[in-house]
């Protein structure tokens, strides 16, 4: 086995002194000197010599110990460290000036990439866009916040799972850029579907990005509705005005000469049918009006136990379960939301009562994201596809616009809102999802 780096650096250093030690001595001895100073100085020559070479012997080795200090530290990623005498006087100086400014340099590209991947993090965690990626095997390997709210869980529960267990085996296949019918998370919509390929640690990987254009077009469809009550509105109330004003006056000129017999029942009978009417139409309208007329959310906390105990107390028809769930605060509007929850309520007990059974209110909460179920064990649901077309409704005497305004609060506040027949029993269950909103 060869020596050692340092022990040959020593053996040189030795060798490279031992002709003139060798000189220096033997002249020692071979001249007029006593034996003392003849020691004396042959031992001091072999004492410098032997400091020469391990002086020399540091001044090589030490540099190099402290480049392969620095190396290590690069190779861990650690850009702290600096060498000392760095100069461009000399060799050495110049070759430990060009790995300080290296380190240096991987100090700057390694702050911009955290900035860069922070940055992308925090872009990943704002967009209203799933991103999920998928490694060769279609195993979930990266969802954001979008992607954790679509599926119902957190990306611990999520990551690992196979496309085809949630549902997204489509989404790996056929053509990108396109449109696809949803139904995950216990939520159902138009998606529309990109996707691309990328590597990491050698393996190939798909990413798949998810943006809901189903909100997009109820956003168009709200507006067209808006137009139209707006402008029957207008229509119907400038027609009800005369006629309301034409039915008192005819009431009052009854009361002053009144007609005999039959004529005067029929007269009575018509006039009242005609102020009944007109009301009733006038409420209708007051009622589709406030869907054109929806304020913005004014936002602060909101405490979620305390909002669900304060609006179940308002339902007095039958008594509400609540399960309790989580202690938090959202950053919600809470006049919109009591309104919101007040809506499903009175649908679920609607829908219990047909059947005789109970409702129940839930909630829960997975890193940023916020679940509130309400579910009956009412009839269920025979068809959702009109649920929240404004005017539509399956209960005598409804309006319609219920299920149509809380689902408009609840995208107001970057939310959804679904309701779907319960898998586990007869009935069926309204989910509300919300972001958990930091105050500002």
């Amino acid at each position: 086995m060869p020596p050692s780096h340092e022990r040959q650096i020593t053996l040189l250093a030795l060798v490279a002194g031992l002709p003139a030690l060798v000189v220096a001595v033997v002249l020692l001895w071979t001249g007029d000197f006593a034996p003392r100073v003849q020691w004396t100085l042959a031992i001091a020559l072999v004492v410098f010599s032997l400091s020469c070479a391990m002086a020399l012997r540091e001044r090589v080795i030490r540099p190099l110990q402290t480049l392969s200090n620095m190396l290590a530290a690069i190779r861990e990623q650690d850009y702290s460290l600096r060498a000392r005498r760095s100069s461009p006087e000399d060799a050495l100086g110049l070759a430990m000036l060009e790995l300080n400014s290296l380190m240096n340099e991987l100090r700057e590209r390694r702050l911009g990439a955290l900035e860069a991947t922070a940055l992308l993090q925090r872009v990943m965690g704002e967009i209203d866009v799933a991103v999920l990626a998928f490694d060769d095997a279609g195993a979930l390997r990266l969802v954001n916040a979008s992607g954790e709210r679509l599926l119902g869980q957190s990306a611990g529960r999520l990551l690992g799972r196979r496309a085809d267990e949630l549902g997204l085996a489509g989404c790996l296949s056929g053509d990108a850029p396109r449109l696809i019918e949803l139904h995950v998370g216990g939520t159902a919509g138009r998606w529309e579907l990109r996707r691309g390929g990328f590597r990491q640690g050698g393996r190939p990987h798909q990413f798949v990005l998810l943006a809901d254009v189903s909100r997009a077009l109820r956003e168009e469809e709200r507006l067209a509705w808006q137009r139209l009550i707006r402008v029957l509105g207008h229509e119907i109330n400038n027609s009800l005005t005369p006629i309301r004003s034409i039915a008192d006056r005819l009431q009052h000129l009854l009361g002053r000469s009144p007609p005999e017999g039959e004529l005067r029942d029929d007269l009575d009978r018509g006039l009242g049918v005609i102020a009944s009417r007109s009301e009733g139409l006038s409420r209708f309208l007051a009622s589709y009006t406030r869907l054109a007329r929806l304020p913005p959310p004014r936002f602060g906390p909101v405490n979620v136990p305390e909002w669900v105990q304060r609006t179940v107390r308002l339902e007095t028809r039958m008594v509400i379960e609540v399960i309790p769930g989580p202690d938090v605060t959202l950053h919600a509007d809470g006049d919109q939301l009591d309104q919101l929850l007040i809506n499903l309520i009175a649908n679920a007990v609607d829908a219990a009562a047909a059947t005789d059974g109970g409702v129940r209110v839930r909630w829960s909460s997975t890193g940023g994201g916020f679940a509130l179920v309400v579910e009956d064990d009412g009839p269920g649901l025979p068809d959702s596809a009109n649920l929240f077309v404004p005017f539509f409704t399956t209960k005598p005497g409804g309006t319609g616009i219920g299920l149509v305004l809380s689902r408009q609060i609840a995208e107001a506040h970057g939310g959804r809102l679904a309701l779907i027949n319960r898998t586990g029993g007869r009935g069926c269950e309204a989910r509300l999802t919300l972001r958990r909103q930091h105050q500002p």
